[in-house]
């Protein structure tokens, strides 16, 4: 059973002729101790949808499973946040600048769990050291710590109650290329040792080629795309997938792509049209895509795509 099931979730923002849809449908699974990278555009929905998973937005319509429950349910329930955690992108702005490590990192526990003090000390030390940084930095302000730093204490503070689920949202884009590749490793290793399923948020394609398992891919509030991820970046389907994929650098000559450039601006979100979202900008675009919304349906074994275009979708359909 997978650990989050998402079934048709949507999101609105405002009322009326003023209604924003961020989410339109979003089907999305995390088993336990994977992580599913979650790309696209900016404004395409995936820190909405991470904000939901988490609790700290209500979902217009659909359903959030987690573990088995619904999680509408489960916010506001005695042990709830022990159980998912979210990181977020500026670690500068997410700590309380007043606070030392120490006091971040050991608040959750206190809240969550309790214990004596020397007990809660211990995690604390323990946990610091699982992100690297050691006892030592407990008595640091975050003024006084690099953003490498900052950031491991953010995700020592998402640790501490031993979470199942974390939602990373943009937890690398900050941090210059060497931190960022230390910030991977470490989430890996804390991954192997506590089994943690990981919701990474990220626009870094080829970050999330390091990190995760499964991609999925999001458009204008869908998602468009899942397969695993190397199945992704080598056998891309949905024609969007396969011109965000084209963007990616590579300095190896013989595995460098045409750019594909699209045609056109992302629809308003206020106003999209009827039937296939990505229509006004894919070359493949035909009639029946003008008509009506395709549904993500099973490419092959464990890839799933959202297009008509797509010849065994198309066959089946």
């Amino acid at each position: 059973m997978s650990l989050l099931e998402i079934r048709g979730l949507h999101k609105v923002f405002g009322h009326g002729s003023k209604a924003v849809p961020a989410l339109r449908g979003v089907d999305l699974e995390v088993h336990r101790g994977e992580t599913v990278g979650l790309v696209g555009e900016s404004g395409c929905g995936k820190t909405t949808l991470g904000r939901i998973v988490v609790g700290l937005q209500a979902p217009t319509a659909g359903d959030v499973i987690f573990d088995g429950q619904r999680l509408e349910d489960l916010v506001g329930s005695k042990g709830f946040r022990s159980r998912i955690q979210m990181v977020f992108q500026h670690p500068d702005s997410s700590l309380n600048p007043r606070f030392r490590a120490g006091t971040t990192v050991r608040e959750p526990l206190q809240l969550m769990k309790g214990g004596s003090r020397s007990d809660i000390e211990k995690e604390v030390d323990e946990v610091l050291t699982l992100v690297g940084l050691g006892p030592a930095y407990k008595s640091r302000l975050p003024r006084e710590l690099s953003g490498g730093q900052q950031q491991r204490i953010a995700m020592a503070r998402a640790l501490m109650s031993e979470p199942e689920l974390v939602v990373l949202d943009e937890p690398t884009s900050s941090l210059d290329q060497s931190v960022r590749g230390r910030i991977i490793s470490l989430l890996r290793e804390i991954q192997s040792a506590r089994n943690v399923a990981y919701l990474f948020i990220s626009h870094d394609l080829s970050t999330v080629r390091r990190i995760a398992d499964r991609v999925a891919v999001m458009y204008l509030g869908r998602v468009v795309e899942v397969a695993e991820t190397e199945e992704v970046f080598e056998s891309p389907q949905h024609p969007y997938t396969k011109a965000l994929l084209s963007a990616v650098p590579s300095f190896d000559p013989n595995q460098r792509t045409r750019r594909i450039i699209l045609k056109g601006e992302t629809p308003n979100p206020a106003d999209v049209p009827a039937g296939c979202a990505f229509q006004d900008r894919c070359s493949l675009v035909h009639g029946r895509c003008r008509e009506e919304m395709p549904k993500l349906e099973t490419f092959t074994s464990g890839h799933d795509v959202e297009c008509f275009a797509v010849p065994t979708l198309a066959a089946s359909g």
